[in-house]
């Protein structure tokens, strides 16, 4: 193993390879208090500096192209607590405590409000269909 390869395995640099996807890595954004993945997203330097400085999970929007900091327009803010950056550091995970009713634009039917997770679907692996 190389030594740049082992340092940035093992070392405690932080050096975020954003150039190994055209710039933009996936963040997964993690309840701290109880772990549900509550969304993915991308981010890019800019997202990744903008979190560090407001303290919210912040993203780019690939299909908006702007930098999106989450709940900025539906007030579900997602507060940083810490971030988990993957072995080869291409992939983060943003550990928060939510500050609204939840993550995913998505309504839930019965009460109108957010979905606290996006992945409120699972695969039924006989049907192959999806479950809620």
């Amino acid at each position: 193993m190389s030594d740049s390869k082992k340092e940035i395995e093992e070392g405690s640099a932080l050096n975020i390879n954003f150039e190994k996807r055209g710039g933009l890595i996936p963040g997964v954004a993690q309840d701290v208090k109880d772990g549900t993945i509550l969304m993915l997203g991308y981010v890019n330097q800019e997202a990744f500096e903008e979190t560090l400085k407001v303290g919210m999970a912040t993203f780019w929007s690939t299909s908006r192209d702007e930098l999106w900091t989450k709940g900025k327009t539906s007030g579900d803010y997602l507060k940083l607590v810490n971030i988990l950056v993957d072995c080869d550091q291409d992939a983060i995970v943003y550990q928060v405590a939510p500050q609204g009713s939840g993550a995913c634009h998505t309504k839930d039917p019965a009460s109108g409000s957010a979905r606290r997770t996006c992945f409120y679907r699972s695969v039924n692996l006989e049907t192959r269909e999806l479950e809620k």
